[in-house]
């Protein structure tokens, strides 16, 4: 199960598409949207992406773990649009046989994500104007 969704993530939904009898491990992977960025305030993240080609990489990253992993099960679900602090922006399944390869296939899911995936995030701060976080450079040393 992979996918892109306009609305809050059902967490049960992305982890039952992993659940099997012989898989042991499950891991659940909840990123959420921090209140605050370099000591700024945030009221919430705007997501965008290029749906067909980030649904295409979300899909590449899931079945490439679970043809490296025997009997692994992975599942990504990313959100887009309007996202407040506190609340889910993606979740990530992943369910095998072992612990070690569940662990290592969780990290592996985020770190491919973050770098395949074409979704773009602007951040809303409660004391000024909003910006892609791509523009962080812009706004002062880190």
């Amino acid at each position: 199960m992979t996918g892109l969704t306009d609305q809050a993530i059902d967490l049960a939904a992305v982890q039952r598409a992993v659940l099997d009898r012989g898989r042991g491990a499950v891991l659940l992977f909840l990123g959420t949207v921090r209140d605050h960025h370099r000591g700024r305030p945030v009221t919430g993240l705007t997501y965008t992406a290029y749906r067909p080609m980030a649904e295409r990489a979300l899909a590449r990253i899931v079945d490439d773990l679970e043809g490296t992993h025997e009997e692994l099960g992975a599942s990504i679900v990313h959100r887009l649009g309007e996202v407040a602090a506190g609340e889910a922006s993606v979740i990530i399944a992943v369910a095998s046989p072992h612990r070690a390869a569940a662990y290592e296939a969780s990290r592996t899911a985020l770190e491919r994500l973050k770098a395949e995936v074409p979704i773009w995030k602007r951040e809303h701060y409660r004391d000024g104007p909003s910006i892609w976080r791509e523009e962080e450079s812009l706004v002062g040393p880190s």
